[in-house]
């Protein structure tokens, strides 16, 4: 199971990957936890230049990255 790792107002959530997230993505051989999270961060993400900062289109807060448990 994976992830993702998402700072909202100075506290770290996981939040679990679902089949909605990874919608748009189609993978056509075994990926990486780090192939399958850069695809996340790409789909799921907009980088913001000025403050070097990745937020979640959803608005839930800021990426941080990917953890597998």
């Amino acid at each position: 199971m994976i992830d993702l790792i998402i700072l909202n107002d100075g506290l770290y959530s996981l939040v679990p990957v679902t089949k909605q997230m990874l919608e748009g993505i189609t993978l056509i051989t075994e990926v990486s936890l780090y192939e399958l999270c850069d695809l996340l961060r790409v789909n799921l993400t907009t980088y913001h230049a000025k403050v070097n900062v990745l937020t979640m289109n959803d608005g839930s807060g800021q990426w941080f990255g990917c953890i597998m448990r």
